[in-house]
């Protein structure tokens, strides 16, 4: 898969922690806030270390190793010198397309990798493309650290024979489907123009990671391996062991891995330079979108210059920060926009200073981009205020600090040792940019954007309309620079072989796969429960990995709280809460989490709403006091609920563009009906003819009924002790009292409509991909025991080895992934189907499906293969499923909901032990009705409705909504 970049070294550590203002000062809260003292910035900032040790092999594979012992876990990730900026004419795309091939087995290890990692228990495993780097990872538990060690191997040095056509054929197909899926987005080709006009032809970084389809089709077999060759030998490699683990350990294991791998030849450098255009450049484009949406780009400097950090903390004050000047003056103040963002996409050598503003509906978007633009002249001539450049550099903290809980994954330690040594030459490299995050002056910001802002701009605006002719296939340009072909990037057969012949071999049996140790089970946070003076419920868990605190303020309301004919209000009144209390403004709101580390994030599910806050221990107190507030005082101020309104009427109009949303959308009124609390999109955003009459009274009322004490539940887990949680807690919630309105009522009485098997075509013209959705209601509820149910849709949909995706995806070669899902709402549970394909095989993948669905719950049901892969996998990746903070909070939640024991987790693997493939088999059979699913498919009406008038089911055509 193609995967942003994690802005290569981006995620910073700790900063300065700032005390609370005077503003916050005014909070209301049963006791004074707790004074925070900031320490020292160069202390904190020496604090943050990751301990590792390095070697190298003689074929010259770079090995780093940290030690972390929290979990029986080992992150394995290894990352390439090599991406799509390495791409020479006429070969975009292929180093994302190897990515997928790296996948489909190797000379000894044949099958999907999928397979094995899932039944060891591997957690986090993917790998990723981007324009710098490939990389494969996975979380392992320690006694199957040799099983990963062996398949990364063996596709590094044993894969060639296994390549065939067919694969290639296959995942050529897939990556064509990624890329129709990406496409198929509202806004969904903004980035090949962005590429296209900012950078000039030849420019390694000119073209998009996915390639283009005339690219793609021309792959032959031969292109593919001798891509392999010139670019996946060890010594272009950085293999990262996080964990637990030792050097000791590891060395003697990545040596008898990967000692046999032949040195390949080195990937040549690549040349870039920082473009800069000969005057503005306009562009316009028109796409089936809700809002008009203005873009600005500049090419800058990557990650080895000494502007790229100012330049990020720039772009942080001007539109990443919720109070950025953008925020504050487009959206709040003149309410011209209602969403912007500024953000610095950082590559190894070079970044893209990105800025957008969806414009609000009714706005003159000319108007917009003037003041957009003046708006962004002013603040690069007078630079950022101290406070902000302190706020974006507080911001990186929380991200720094959560990433670094887990070892692998996309963001923990492995990634920051894997960056910094594959990009900076330097394992360490993260430590030099929390020095400049913190040192980092307003000045230095405003001269970087002096330097490289003030260049001409490209500017893009995306407008509604019926989207430009979409090209599936097109020429790859022209020659990238700096790129060689022939030898120097293509090793030829022979000269493959005479570099394997001159390396030394470590004698190793691959002749199957290692042995798994033992692997204990799962040893889940003891769970405290103690009650505050008014009777609210407060569950505890120590976690002490990170200094961090996770705490989630859990109301019985949710979607379903919306009442008949309101659907909406809850959102609403979400999306408002915290844009002001009786004291504090919005954007003192905004800055004060920013001063703090803090977030505090409000959402919702169907069944419950989650205020939670993610805070830095040193500041637990500030940010209770400010979270309190939040909650418990909102001002529902008309400016702050107009605004708020508008800005959700604009995410009404968007969800109704997004394929996806709109197919969700359908089905859930299909299945449960449209007065059904379920029977309503799932997003929570209601509907506009609602939303636009509510008013701050109205959502005053809904606060006083579903956001109480009396509906409410605590859980904490994090760097403290329960009796220093309690204590606090007891101070800002245990004296708090429910109004003496009446305490709302979900209602579950209308009757779900019968079930109505048919076809439901929605037309969306000029959709390159098919999104299918297909559902039934199921009689059972959220509080049943599933456990066995989901396992047999593990086998179903619910995994990558599912035999719908595999069928579809990696047999086929028709779409990117397809799943089914059990949705677990507390009163009533829907099996779901969601299957994005391509346009011209839509019918065809109906028919697949369900055959698929036939086969699996009548005469082919669960097999002895499937069984022993679906309950390993299951059980063994218990011991990496609770690494963080997060996934812990979570798995309390879900256990109050369900009123299980909080120590449910570790009797997983017992039942799971317990069930053969009669059981699930039956309990999949006793439930899921193929027969009674109802299909919608968002699509071309054009290219699609012919292939479906031989299903054999009824057919609904109706208009994408507007």
């Amino acid at each position: 898969m193609i995967r942003p970049s994690l802005r290569s070294l981006g995620l910073t550590a700790f900063a300065s922690i700032l005390a609370m203002t005077t503003a916050l000062g005014h909070v209301q809260v049963m006791a004074a806030p707790v004074e925070i003292k900031a320490a020292p910035v160069s202390e904190l900032v020496k604090a943050v270390n990751i301990p590792y040790s390095a070697f190298t092999l003689k074929n010259g594979l770079r090995v780093i190793v940290h030690t972390d012992r929290k979990a029986p876990v080992v992150a394995v990730s290894v990352w390439y010198n090599v991406g799509s900026k390495h791409e020479p004419k006429g070969k975009t795309g292929f180093a994302h397309l190897f990515e997928h091939l790296m996948f489909n087995g190797s000379e000894n290890a044949s099958g999907d990798f999928f397979e094995p990692l899932q039944q060891v228990g591997a957690t986090d495993f993917n790998g990723t493309t981007w324009f710098d780097r490939t990389n494969y990872f996975e979380t392992v538990p320690t006694p199957a650290l040799d099983v990963a060690l062996f398949l990364e191997s063996d596709r590094m040095g044993h894969l060639l024979g296994a390549v065939t056509q067919e694969k290639l054929d296959n995942q050529r197909g897939v990556v064509q489907n990624e890329k129709r899926q990406g496409d198929n987005q509202p806004y969904g080709l903004v980035e090949y123009a962005q590429l296209e006009g900012l950078l000039p032809e030849g420019h390694p970084y000119h073209h998009s990671t996915i390639g283009s389809m005339a690219d793609l089709d021309s792959a032959s077999l031969e292109d593919v391996k001798n891509w392999f060759r010139a670019s996946y030998g060890p010594n272009n490699a950085v293999l990262v062991l996080a964990g637990d683990i030792d050097e000791a350990t590891a060395k003697a294991k990545v040596e008898k891995w990967f000692g046999d791998i032949p040195k390949g030849a080195a990937v040549a450098p690549v040349k870039v330079d920082i473009p800069t255009l000969s005057a503005r450049k306009d562009m316009v484009m028109k796409d089936r979108v809700a809002q008009t949406r203005l873009y600005r780009y500049w090419a800058v400097p990557g990650l080895d210059s000494a502007d790229r950090i100012p330049l990020d903390m720039a772009a942080g004050v001007l539109g990443g920060l919720s109070s950025s000047r953008l925020d504050n003056i487009l959206v709040r103040d003149e309410q011209l926009a209602v969403r912007v963002s500024a953000e610095l996409q950082t590559f190894a050598q070079l970044s893209f200073f990105e800025i957008s503003v969806d414009v609000k509906p009714g706005v003159d978007a000319e108007v917009v981009s003037k003041r957009l633009d003046a708006i962004v002249a002013d603040y690069i001539a007078k630079g950022p205020t101290a406070d902000e450049v302190a706020r974006v550099a507080t911001r990186h903290i929380a991200s720094t600090i959560n990433g670094l809980e887990s070892v692998g994954g996309f963001s923990g330690k492995a990634t920051q040792l894997a960056e910094g040594a594959l990009y900076l030459n330097d394992p360490e490299a993260y430590k030099k940019e929390l020095d400049a995050f913190a040192t980092t002056s307003p000045a230095q910001v405003t001269r970087a954007m002096g330097k490289w802002l003030t260049r001409p701009v490209f500017a893009i605006s995306v407008v509604p309309g019926p989207r430009d002719a979409y090209k599936e296939a097109g020429s790859a340009g022209g020659q990238r620079a700096g790129i060689t072909s022939g030898p120097a990037l293509y090793l030829d057969a022979a000269e493959a072989d005479a570099i394997a012949a001159g390396a030394p071999l470590t004698a190793v049996d691959r002749s199957q796969l290692p042995p798994v140790g033992d692997i204990t089970n799962i040893d889940f946070p003891a769970v405290e429960t103690i009650t505050l003076s008014n009777g609210v419920k407060v569950h505890f868990a120590r976690r002490t990995a990170v200094p961090v605190v996770r705490l989630s303020l859990s109301f019985n309301a949710g979607h379903a709280s919306d009442g008949k004919g309101r659907l909406g209000v809850h959102s609403l009144m979400l999306a408002a809460m915290d844009e002001g209390t009786k004291t504090l403004s919005d954007v003192e709101i905004a800055e004060a989490q920013e001063r703090l580390g803090a977030s505090i994030t409000l959402s919702g599910s169907m069944d419950r709403t989650v205020v939670g806050l993610s805070a830095l221990s040193a500041n637990l107190d500030p940010s209770l006091d400010l979270l309190a507030d939040i909650v418990k005082n909102p001002s529902f101020d008309e400016k702050a609920v107009t605004r708020v309104r508008n800005q959700r009427l604009a995410a009404i109009a968007q969800e109704l563009t997004q394929p996806q949303a709109i197919a969700s959308r359908t089905l859930s009124s299909a299945i449960f009906g449209v007065d059904h609390p379920y029977g309503r999109p799932s997003s929570g955003n209601g509907t506009a003819d609602v939303v636009s009459t509510l008013s701050p009274a109205d959502l005053s009322a809904f606060h006083d009924a579903w956001i109480r004490p009396d509906k409410l539940e605590i859980f904490v887990v994090g760097d403290t002790t329960l009796a220093d949680i309690k204590a606090k807690l007891e101070t800002r919630f245990g004296q708090w009292k429910a109004p003496a309105t009446a305490a709302g009522q979900k209602s579950f009485t209308s009757a779900i409509p019968l079930a109505t098997p048919r076809i439901i075509l929605v037309n969306r013209p000029q959709s390159p991909q098919s999104v299918i959705y297909a559902g039934e209601v199921l009689k059972a509820s959220g509080m049943d025991d599933l456990l066995t149910l989901t396992q047999a849709n593990e086998v179903l949909g619910g995994s990558f080895l599912s035999r719908i995706n595999m069928d579809l995806r990696e047999t086929k070669g028709w779409s990117y992934g397809v799943r089914s899902a059990i949705n677990r709402y507390e009163n009533q549970v829907p099996f779901m189907v969601i299957a994005p394909v391509q346009a011209d095989r839509t019918g065809d993948s109906i028919t697949a499906l369900r055959t698929q669905m036939a086969e699996f719950l009548g005469a082919k049901g669960v097999t002895p293969e499937e069984l022993k892969l679906t309950i390993n996998g299951s059980v063994r990746e218990l011991a990496g499923s609770f690494e963080t903070s997060e996934a812990v909070l979570g798995q309390i939640r879900s256990d109050a909901l369900y009123k299980r024991p909080f120590d449910y987790i570790e009797t997983v693997a017992g039942k799971l032990g317990g069930l053969d493939a009669k059981a699930l088999d039956s309990s999949a059979r006793n439930l899921i009705q193929p027969d009674k699913l109802v299909w919608v498919v968002v699509g071309d009406k054009e290219k699609v409705l012919p292939q479906l008038t031989g299903l054999g089911l009824p057919i609904e055509v109706v208009d994408a909504p507007k």
